[in-house]
């Protein structure tokens, strides 16, 4: 069983930085990639950030300059320093796990962490 847990939402005044974080445990497993996603206003769930093991990086075009995703493949985390902060980033952050156990893939979401950006 793998667990996805994210934390380091919180509120922030515009301007400001936050950092989240997301960790997978649990069974034996390695990462092909993690990533962020928050709701679109569609409530579909969009890429904000998303990274491979081995340090390959994409990003939204919104959060470009401002956000910045990394790795560390020994803790099974993943973080996002989010800089400039602007209210128009409130969400519901999401973590999403891609992970390779024996020989399938499989995708496993956190709960969500809320970030609150004041004007």
């Amino acid at each position: 069983q793998v667990q996805v847990v994210e934390s380091g939402g919180g509120l922030v005044q515009a301007g400001g930085s936050l950092r989240l974080s997301c960790t997978a445990s649990g069974s034996m497993f390695s990462i092909n990639a993690m990533g962020w996603y928050r709701q679109g206003p569609l409530k579909q769930r969009e890429l904000v950030a998303r990274i491979t093991s081995g340090g390959s990086t994409n990003y939204a075009d919104s959060v470009k300059g401002r956000f910045t995703i990394s790795i560390d493949n020994a803790k099974n985390t993943v973080y996002l320093q989010m800089n400039s902060l602007k209210p128009e980033d409130t969400n519901v952050y999401y973590c999403n796990a891609n992970l390779r156990i024996v020989a399938y893939d499989y995708s496993y979401w956190g709960q969500g962490t809320q970030v609150t950006v004041s004007s």
